[in-house]
């Protein structure tokens, strides 16, 4: 069973029509003799332009819907594995965030990741307007959902493994100029609507994953020459794919 998490401004049919990812669970199904996990692609925003970072908060409860509704839905409905050895959660850009917060958050229900160029941590702006705007102003809850403090805290994990894919721009790639958006300050959806970026990718992966592995959490880095695109990410669920169905014990899979 594999959690799917789009970006921020993104939608979940968008892992299916940009990401391309049913043609690509299609085809793995068809390799290995009609044996795929299942995928469920969620929605944690509940509309187009609110950043919940999948925390608890003033724009969203988010992680709750994700591990307290939408989990126990699937293993009712689909007779699917309650193990979490058997679940899974991708994400990409926002969604990778998610993914490794889920997993480090919710050992017990999660135990494999793909996290495709997300931040440190659910982040809105500086780390003030994160505390504000995600959390209602309360710095402990950004301490609960940060996951390098969550790891530091739990201590050594048994049997959670990830999947770091870092995009590397083009030598000749250009930066954005002019303001990133309107610049009326606000607590809730698009991210803050203020010209602080809202994202915190760089060196993400390689920090993440060495706390991980000060946890007995395995995991890789990979790299791609990308800019983050949903190109980017769609190569790399093509490219994680087999792997993740091996991970999380698919009937057939051999990583």
């Amino acid at each position: 069973m594999v959690m799917m998490i789009a970006g921020e401004f993104n939608t979940p049919a968008d892992w299916v029509r940009t990401g391309n990812a049913t043609k690509m669970i299609d085809d793995y199904a068809a390799s290995h003799a009609g044996q795929a996990p299942i995928f469920v692609f969620v929605d944690v925003a509940g509309s187009f332009n609110n950043d919940t970072e999948c925390v608890n908060g003033p724009r969203g409860n988010a992680a709750s819907h994700l591990t307290e509704d939408v989990r126990p839905y699937v293993v009712s409905e689909f007779d699917s594995s309650p193990d979490p050895a058997n679940w899974a959660v991708v994400g990409w850009s926002m969604g990778g965030t998610c993914a490794v917060d889920l997993t480090v958050m919710h050992p017990d229900l999660f135990s494999t990741f793909v996290d495709i160029a997300g931040d440190h941590g659910p982040t809105a702006g500086t780390k003030q307007q994160t505390i504000d705007r995600l959390y209602g102003g309360d710095a402990a809850q950004w301490d609960a959902f940060d996951p390098r403090t969550v790891m530091a805290k739990h201590g050594p994990y048994t049997g959670v493994t990830g999947w770091f894919e870092d995009a590397i721009p083009p030598a000749d790639a250009k930066k954005p100029s002019g303001p990133k958006r309107p610049t009326a300050d606000t607590p809730t959806g698009i991210g803050g609507h203020d010209d602080v970026t809202d994202d915190d990718r760089e060196g993400a992966a390689q920090d993440l994953c060495a706390a991980a592995q000060r946890v007995q959490i395995s995991c890789s880095i990979h790299q791609m020459i990308s800019g983050h695109t949903w190109q980017f990410a769609s190569r790399t669920f093509s490219d994680a794919l087999p792997w993740l169905a091996a991970q999380i014990r698919t009937p057939g899979a051999t990583g």
